[in-house]
């Protein structure tokens, strides 16, 4: 006869498990971990192996096929030494090879990356790679599933990263500038919203916001979310930003204005006085650095632009925006509202 279990109501035994539970989890995690970096170490040294002593050429053709039979017999129980699988290893040494010569922390790097993300990067950036090595970063900071890698590598992100028009280089000190300009995309890719037909201001703010997760990844890194139609008292009156976010990375207030129309001088002054205001009402000194702007337009002449930057001595950026362009996965439901985040923040 099976005996009962006794149920222990002690508060300090139901902490005391629950602490366990939780070691016991980050304790498979970091195994997970270590057993997915010392995999990819052999992997990348067997496609060194292959590189260095020029097998395929030394033993012929039918190499790879044959080494596979051969380490199959070897070690019976291992599912990885496929020829195809074989194949990859010398593919994910050769893609970065020469960045990691340069720069060895890119190895690292890699070495988190699990392997089914690597092979989609070799399959799609076998020739370009440093694009591979784009992604391998962007999954390492943004933490993506492989669904959420593919997803991406649909997009033009690595295009577009970086290529907005800004005076950063002007007005912002040199540690910051390249990274501010790195966060900044031309055009944002703002599809996730779901809106194809007629919007205004207003409802592309809110889906934006109701897509907070979405609008962040394509911000870029270390965006922080502070408020929607942020209000400022500026003298007598109150003014209201549109979005007011902090860059983690660059300690900063960062304003974004969003304007559904083509690109006006007079956006410049609008958001340049927002961001005078927050230097001299939000900004703490030894704290953050000076406040950053983002135009985010429908359409720019670049012409236009880049006279407006000039005229001006606050950092700003000017991008444009796409809604044409659809993820093929359903967004609608799965992102929290900026209600419920607040309300998780609240708690």
């Amino acid at each position: 006869m099976a005996k009962k279990s006794i149920k222990i109501l002690d508060k300090d035994y139901t902490c005391w498990v629950k602490e366990l539970s939780t070691r016991y989890r980050k304790s498979q995690i970091k195994a997970a971990i270590k057993v997915n970096t010392e995999l990819l170490k052999f992997y990348w040294e067997l496609g060194r192996d292959v590189v260095s002593m020029k097998a395929e050429s030394r033993w012929g053709g039918h190499f790879m096929k044959n080494l596979s039979i051969d380490l199959k017999k070897m070690n019976p129980d291992a599912t990885c030494f496929s020829p195809t699988n074989l194949l990859y290893m010398k593919n994910f040494y050769l893609i970065y090879q020469s960045f990691v010569e340069f720069t060895p922390q890119v190895g690292e790097q890699l070495y988190q990356v699990p392997w089914g993300h690597h092979k989609l990067l070799i399959d799609k950036f076998k020739q370009v790679p440093q694009k591979a090595l784009f992604f391998v970063q962007q999954t390492v900071e943004k933490g993506w599933s492989r669904s959420t890698l593919l997803n991406m590598l649909s997009t033009d992100l690595y295009e577009r990263q970086g290529k907005a028009l800004t005076n950063f280089e002007r007005t912002l000190p040199a540690e910051t500038s390249d990274l501010a300009q790195e966060l900044t995309k031309d055009p944002y890719d703002f599809a996730f919203t779901g809106i194809t037909g007629r919007y205004n201001e207003r409802l592309l703010k809110d889906s934006l916001l109701n897509n907070i997760t979405r609008f962040l990844v394509e911000l870029g890194t270390g965006f922080a979310y502070v408020g929607r139609e942020y209000g400022i008292m500026v003298g007598e009156r109150e003014q209201f930003m549109d979005l007011l976010f902090y860059n983690l990375n660059l300690s900063c207030y960062v304003v974004v204005e969003v304007k559904i129309g083509k690109f006006e001088f007079a956006d410049i002054g609008q958001l340049g006085g927002y961001m005078v205001a927050c230097n001299h009402l939000l900004k703490k000194d030894g704290r953050d650095n000076p406040t950053i702007g983002l135009l985010i337009c429908k359409e720019k002449d670049r012409v236009q632009a880049q006279y407006a930057l000039e005229s001006s001595t606050q950092p700003i950026g000017i991008s444009e925006y796409e809604l044409e362009k659809f993820y093929p996965e359903k967004v609608e439901g799965t992102i929290p509202t900026i209600e419920e985040i607040e309300q998780g923040l609240s708690k």
